[in-house]
């Protein structure tokens, strides 16, 4: 079911969730776009701070793609095992570098249609990595940040991701595309959070039929 929340509307959540927080931008550690890609793989399941601090220390012993490209299997997975399902995302990142290696030239490809093709990695990280890699929107990141937000807020019925995108896409002017996802993050951490949101504090509540029930 989409949602029959106009632009008007959207573009007054927007401007105010900036006015709250004007430095919304990505917090994954990384230098380059392959970093990105990288600690996104992590980040999945996984609390930010443990992802990032293991992200941190894979970068200080892996230089570059060619490096995690020629990893040891067993060793990268005893390394990011704190971020939980460790063997599928250490294979994931693997064969990520060969194949942009091989196929790519050692550069990561910024076009949606070629970052979805990689091992492991589906919209939402190719979204994040086009964002905050090549500061590129051809599509809006639904973490769990944004699925639970877009929700709670009504600009969504769905519950998978690439159809919360869809409507997400439709409602959400392309201009804003780029840093949504930033800004839902943001307030997802600070104010609307999982359990106990601070209804009381929140920007938009006025906005929020969720509010009353989660005062």
């Amino acid at each position: 079911m989409r949602s029959s929340i106009g632009q008007a509307r959207v573009w007054s959540l927007i401007s105010r969730l900036k006015k709250r927080y004007p430095g919304s931008k990505a917090t994954l550690t990384h230098d380059d776009p392959f970093q990105l890609l990288v600690a996104t793989i992590l980040s999945a399941q996984c609390t930010d701070i443990i992802s990032d601090k293991v992200a941190r220390e894979l970068f200080k012993t892996y230089k570059g793609i060619r490096a995690f490209a020629y990893a040891h299997p067993g060793k990268l997975s005893r390394q990011i095992y704190s971020t939980g399902f460790y063997r599928q995302k250490s294979k994931s990142i693997i064969a990520c570098a060969k194949m942009i290696l091989r196929e790519y030239n050692g550069k990561v490809p910024d076009y949606i249609s070629a970052l979805v093709r990689l091992p492991g990695v589906g919209r939402k990280t190719a979204n994040i990595v086009l964002s905050g890699g090549f500061r590129k929107a051809e599509g809006i990141a639904v973490d769990t940040h944004v699925k639970r937000i877009s929700a709670r807020l009504g600009l969504t019925g769905h519950k998978d991701p690439d159809k919360i995108e869809q409507d997400l896409l439709a409602i959400v002017p392309r201009t804003q595309w780029l840093g949504f996802n930033y800004l839902l993050v943001t307030h997802g951490r600070q104010t609307c959070r999982a359990i106990r949101p601070r209804c009381c504090e929140c920007p938009i509540a006025r906005y929020c039929p969720s509010r009353v029930s989660r005062r």
